[in-house]
């Protein structure tokens, strides 16, 4: 749908999957192009190996089940040599499943933190706290 609309527009972008072939020369052409504003990559290609110090805007729009994969590919724009502030948006359709799992992740790593932080975390946590984890 996003590509649709950008091809539409007519805005320049340039677009990063599993499947592109010459990825380093796409990774160029994005980096050099100061008129290529766009770059659509889907979470699991842009989670490995780049670096785009040139974005400085990240749209997550369809959000992974694994926090970690999506702090991996959000990373992409924090690496040395980003010399502007990054702005990381994520969109998450109210009533989702994907809304239901952010809540759960977003439990999960209070938790764990709650844990990790404590000196006595089995008197940190309450039951109640853990049995939530399964509902």
């Amino acid at each position: 749908l996003i590509k649709s609309r950008i091809e539409k527009e007519n805005w320049k972008y340039t677009i990063l999957t599993g499947q592109t072939s010459n990825r380093k020369e796409v990774i160029r052409q994005f980096q050099d192009d100061p008129e290529n504003r766009i770059f659509l990559i889907s979470l699991k290609a842009g989670g490995v190996g780049l670096n785009l110090t040139s974005a400085d805007y990240v749209f997550i729009i369809d959000p992974w089940w694994n926090p970690a994969a999506e702090n991996q590919a959000i990373s992409r724009a924090h690496r040395i040599g980003q010399n502007k502030h990054v702005f990381v948006y994520r969109f998450i359709t109210q009533g989702s499943i994907e809304e239901k799992i952010q809540q759960l992740q977003h439990r999960k790593s209070s938790l764990a933190e709650k844990f990790i932080n404590s000196n006595n975390p089995l008197q940190e946590i309450s039951k109640e706290e853990i049995m939530g984890l399964f509902q």
